[in-house]
């Protein structure tokens, strides 16, 4: 069986997969084949691990694949591409990180911590009147989380810690507080922090409107993706201190352009995409890879299943 690694994997990563190749399975890593040549290795594989441009999935038939372990959460750039095959993504991997990513952007904004950072590389030390009846704190704070999804979960745990109250919004899931448009807009004017954990297919969900409705002094944050969101009117919102900051994760163009004003307002924190970023990912990714071919083998449920057509 030839399995087909697209994923741009560590060396050490390399060598934990090659240690653990089950017989007769040979691994082609993509780093090794020229660019010209991968989308037909792609073609030739029984296994693939990774994500390769869709249209390499759509331009004929893949009539040798027999499992792809995409090696993210999220999916959504493959909403065209059908397949007959098991298809699995890494499920809530990325979760608890992105979680802790949004509360460290938090505690930084609400404490002044990029500020003082900045003080820090210019040794200038101003005490506690730079700060004094201005840091805010975290705790008790009324939270709105867009989703419900494994990122979704893991933060409103966390943000029990800091006796947050904290509402959902998902259109279906019994356990969100929040289930439409209309309820989310009604709920913004009393709440402090709305954290976006939307998959990119609710394109454009958090519109100019609900920026409006937000109350004065809040704060956005968004680790989902960048298109859920309206940037221009997020920007201009930021621009006139109609909210209080932002802690984004994800933006709408990615790298970020260097003229952008988002590189530049005081009062955003940009992580840059690296939320979900940890220890021994890509031997995480080989791993989940392993365990669900085990499971393909022996006839026994795949672990993340997906729906490529839903998007997430």
């Amino acid at each position: 069986m030839r399995l087909f690694v697209y994923s741009p994997l560590s060396a050490p990563a390399r060598l934990h997969l090659q240690r653990q190749l089950p017989a007769g399975l040979t691994v082609t890593f993509s780093q090794d084949v020229p660019a010209e040549q991968q989308q037909a290795a792609i073609q030739a594989a029984e296994v693939l691990l990774g994500n390769p441009p869709p249209a390499w999935l759509t331009d004929g038939p893949l009539r040798n694949l027999r499992f792809w372990q995409i090696d993210s959460a999220g999916f959504e750039r493959y909403r065209d591409v059908h397949m007959a095959i098991p298809v699995a993504n890494m499920g809530d991997f990325f979760a608890w990180p992105c979680a802790e990513t949004m509360v460290a952007g938090l505690l930084a904004l609400y404490r002044h911590i990029p500020a003082l950072a900045v003080l820090q590389t210019q040794r200038k030390w101003v005490g506690g009147a730079f700060v004094r009846n201005r840091a805010q704190l975290l705790r008790g704070r009324h939270v709105v989380i867009l989703g419900a999804g494994a990122i979704a979960l893991a933060l409103r745990q966390q943000l029990t810690g800091f006796e947050c109250e904290v509402q959902l919004l998902a259109r279906t899931d019994p356990q969100a507080q929040l289930h439409s448009k209309a309820e989310l807009q009604a709920a913004l004017p009393t709440t402090d922090i709305v954290v976006n954990c939307l998959p990119g297919s609710a394109e454009g969900f958090f519109s100019a409107e609900l920026v409006a409705a937000m109350r004065p002094g809040s704060i956005y944050a968004s680790v989902g993706r960048g298109n859920t969101t309206d940037e221009p009117a997020l920007l201009a919102a930021l621009q006139t201190n109609h909210l209080g900051g932002a802690v984004l994760d994800v933006t709408a163009t990615e790298p970020l352009p260097a003229g952008h004003p988002l590189w530049t307002l005081p009062n955003v924190l940009l992580t840059q995409h690296t939320g979900g970023d940890q220890p021994f990912e890509d031997e995480a990714k080989v791993d989940m890879m392993l365990h669900n071919l085990e499971l393909l083998r022996t006839g026994q449920p795949l672990k993340n299943l997906v729906d490529l057509s839903r998007g997430y």
